[in-house]
């Protein structure tokens, strides 16, 4: 299935609100925006959602509400410990009695309450796992039309093509009437032999049906891999890069008008589903 890297996700609830936004980019990249109390999900978060996503630069942040913070509670042991190097630095100064504010700012005097963090971690994976699947969907519709583009692209890159196929004894011929008006204009007179030989080898140089046909061959490759199931973005490149090989070597053998004309569009059109596929997963 066909889908696009650019897209949006989001899901929210009283505790958390997640958005997770993706761009295209070649490989799978992510940047997490996380509050203190769940950082460490971080880790879980990126396996979840490389199980859904294979190529894009993804941006993940999380929101917690009013009331999703974990209840602090005091660490008795930690502020025992506290207390009594306090006292004893009392013992052997003046100092005066400590700011209860500057002994809860102590690390690991307050804690998050367990219940509470493990309620919000909960709370935050359902969240993520619902955004994700936002995402996906986004990601898929997008990509319904970029394949829907494409392929109508691709099928006229085909009529093209056969309407060059078309052109291609026509050139031939107008090679040899070409040579002859020169030879004419020079008042020389060549073997008619010769002369075959000669149309021959314009003809050679002016043929274009391996062009044609590895084109033809290109389009058929490129139509099955949006048919596919899998990520398909990468080999469309490639393909997309031989198609407007082809294109150009046509362009520069085709020197008939209307064979030229055509060989433009079809460069216009290949160029367009270039930088659409850019954006392929």
């Amino acid at each position: 299935m066909v889908a696009s890297m650019t897209a949006f996700g989001r899901a929210a609830c009283e505790a958390v609100e997640w958005e997770i936004r993706s761009v295209n980019h070649r490989y799978l990249e992510f940047s997490f925006r996380l509050p203190e109390p769940l950082r460490d999900l971080e880790r879980e978060l990126r396996e979840r959602a490389a199980r859904g996503l294979a190529r894009g630069k993804v941006e993940v942040a999380l929101r917690l509400g009013e009331q999703a913070a974990p209840a602090p509670r005091i660490n008795t042991e930690a502020l025992g410990n506290l207390l009594r190097a306090v006292d004893e630095v009392r013992g052997l100064s003046d100092a005066g009695a400590p700011d209860p504010l500057n002994i809860l700012r102590w690390p690991g005097v307050l804690a998050d309450d367990e219940a509470d963090l493990a309620a919000l971690r909960t709370a935050a994976l359902a969240g993520f796992d619902a955004a994700l699947a936002d995402l996906v969907a986004h990601r898929r519709s997008e990509g319904a039309k970029l394949k829907d583009l494409i392929e109508k692209k691709l099928g006229a890159v085909a009529a093209l093509a056969a309407a060059v196929r078309g052109l291609a004894a026509r050139q031939t011929e107008s090679s040899r009437q070409r040579l002859q008006q020169r030879l004419d204009r020079l008042a020389a007179r060549v073997d008619a032999d010769r002369l075959a030989q000669e149309v021959a080898m314009l003809a050679q140089k002016a043929d274009v049906a391996e062009e044609l046909d590895r084109l033809d061959i290109h389009v058929g490759e490129s139509l099955k891999s949006l048919a596919g199931d899998g990520p398909c973005g990468r080999r469309l490149d490639f393909l997309m890069q031989e198609l407007g090989r082809e294109a150009n070597t046509l362009a520069a053998k085709a020197f008939l008008p209307e064979a030229a004309r055509l060989a433009v569009d079809l460069k216009v059109h290949v160029e367009q589903m270039r930088e659409q596929v850019q954006n392929v997963e």
